[in-house]
């Protein structure tokens, strides 16, 4: 069991006293006038200080040790406490890092995502404008064709109609029937040779 500094002074000062008192109770048998003359009752001194020492030891177990207790439970509940905080603290420094983490790894996530959905657009536009490009050369390669169509047929019904008139024109000159066939042919290869003349 372990004493206090107070306790152990008190208990150091009762002991010292009872001591000194001891030798005087002997010599105030012997001499009527020593430790009294000065007004003190030796045996009510030794009385109160047995007293004085039966009270420390009572207030030690009745009072100081459950003191004791008291204080060492409320200073471990406040250390518990101070380490739950630390804890929680803790706990809550890793949370926010956690958070920010994954607050990253979303912010990250969303950017690739944009950045997928800006590929995928342009690749969107570029085959647009690919099968854009595509439809109108076919539209234009189309329409060459019926114009290079329709010029050839009004090529040909000219020629037809031009072939029609000069027999009707020669008749009318000669003032007789002619070949028909084989005049047209003749305007034919005539127009051939032309044409064979024009593009050379």
């Amino acid at each position: 069991m372990t004493l206090t500094p107070f306790v152990r002074s008190a208990a150091a000062l009762a002991l010292g006293l009872v001591l000194s008192a001891a030798p005087s109770v002997a010599s105030a048998a012997e001499e009527s006038g020593g430790i009294a003359s000065l007004g003190f009752n030796v045996p009510g001194l030794i009385a109160q200080l047995v007293n004085f020492t039966i009270l420390l030891v009572v207030l030690r177990l009745a009072l100081y040790k459950p003191l004791l207790k008291v204080l060492d439970e409320r200073k471990r509940r406040i250390q518990e406490g101070v380490d739950r905080a630390a804890e929680a603290a803790s706990a809550a420094s890793a949370s926010e890092a956690e958070s920010r983490r994954i607050l990253d790894e979303a912010r990250a996530e969303g950017q690739q995502a944009i950045g997928r959905a800006q590929d995928a657009a342009a690749k969107l536009r570029e085959e647009l404008e690919a099968r854009a490009r595509a439809d109108a050369e076919g539209i234009v390669d189309r329409a060459r064709a019926e114009v290079a169509l329709e010029r050839d047929q009004a090529i040909e019904a000219l020629r037809r109609e031009f072939a029609g008139l000069a027999v009707s024109a020669a008749e009318k000159v000669i003032e007789q029937s002619l070949d028909r066939q084989a005049h047209q042919r003749l305007i034919d290869q005539v127009l051939a040779d032309g044409q064979l003349g024009q593009r050379g």
